[in-house]
């Protein structure tokens, strides 16, 4: 064995001895055959174990191995057999360059599954409760997948010997001129994925932001479009939504009235301390209501003024204009069989003869 070991350094080829032809044949094979046994049979067994979890994360990485192409496992075994030879320095580069390439193609292309698989989840999830902007995920993904090829570019022009650092700074001056040009387009890019973060609304919600109201029915990448009260089609900057004052109205779990009752000064106290009472059966006998309060709450110009505050249990809009007004018969009714007199603004002149 010896004796053949020295035969084969004692040949030597392009500045490589047999031996070293023979121990890069060895890598070689070995890592391939290491590869086919991780591809075969560890990876098939993982994935019965992966079926098993209640996760579907694993199954993503394991199958994000199972689509890498025997062509990538043959060029890892190459690149680890070839690395045991001596080549001139250009070769060697050129070899590692090709090969950081492919590595950093199957790596993006992984991430990339990874990045569709929790767009995916978020779609799953948000299905029923709100309609996800299809647009918006692409969006979202392109971006990512640009920020991602940026990177493994730089990373293959660095392996090449060019000064990434200059590039970096030169792509970051002309991206602060990009960004200056485009200010405008980029704010309301970056509102838009503002608001589908952190959905201050959603498709559907009916929201109001200053004097603007309408029920949401787009959000764009620039725009978000409400249909108002009236039928038409709002058009609202995104970036202006995000800097208004938004009040979403569908999120509201009850609604709270409070309403004011003035009585005449001529009502006798007996039927003034009643009022509250009168008021608080009135509310209670609806099932909808949450009663809070009626107090006497001050002496009006021309009127005995008295405040009440109650809680409606649904926040449809409908439901509360209905029982606001069976409250406001019933109080009408009732303080007409009780002889208590609504006041309205009056004047009494008194004479001094």
């Amino acid at each position: 064995m010896n004796n053949i070991i020295e035969t084969l350094k004692s040949y030597e080829l392009w500045s490589n001895t047999g031996y070293d032809y023979l121990l890069a044949i060895l890598i070689f094979v070995g890592t391939l055959i290491i590869l086919k046994i991780f591809q075969v049979i560890i990876l098939s067994k993982l994935q019965k174990l992966a079926k098993k979890t209640n996760t579907d994360f694993d199954d993503v990485i394991i199958e994000i191995f199972r689509r890498i192409k025997p062509p990538f496992y043959l060029l890892v075994a190459l690149y680890l057999g070839i690395k045991a030879l001596t080549f001139p320095d250009l070769v060697e580069k050129i070899i590692g360059v090709i090969f950081l390439i492919v590595v950093v193609y199957e790596v993006i292309q992984g991430i990339g599954r990874i990045i569709d698989f929790f767009t995916d989840k978020y779609k799953d999830k948000m299905n029923g409760t709100e309609k996800v902007s299809q647009s918006m995920l692409r969006a979202m993904k392109i971006v990512v997948k640009i920020i991602l090829w940026a990177i493994g570019i730089i990373l293959i022009l660095g392996n090449l010997g060019l000064d990434v650092t200059s590039l970096i700074a030169g792509l970051g001056i002309g991206g602060i001129a990009v960004a200056l040009a485009l200010q405008n387009i980029l704010e309301d890019l970056f509102s838009s994925f503002s608001i589908y973060i952190d959905k201050p609304f959603r498709i559907g919600d009916y929201i109001q932001a200053g004097s603007d109201g309408g029920t949401v029915e787009k959000i764009g990448m620039k725009t978000t479009r409400l249909r108002t009260l009236n039928g038409e089609e709002l058009v609202i900057s995104n970036k202006e939504l995000t800097n208004a004052r938004v009040q979403n109205f569908r999120r509201m779990e009850k609604r709270r009235d409070a309403f004011e009752i003035g009585v005449t000064y001529e009502t006798p106290a007996d039927k003034l301390e009643s009022i509250p009472k009168i008021i608080e059966e009135i509310i209670t006998s609806e099932k909808q209501l949450e009663f809070v309060r009626c107090k006497f709450k001050s002496f009006g110009d021309s009127a005995l003024i008295f405040e009440a505050v109650y809680f409606v249990t649904d926040k449809d809009m409908d439901l509360f204009l209905n029982v606001k007004e069976r409250v406001n018969f019933k109080i009408y009714k009732r303080f007409n069989e009780e002889k208590i007199e609504f006041a309205y603004p009056t004047q009494t002149v008194f004479v001094n003869k």
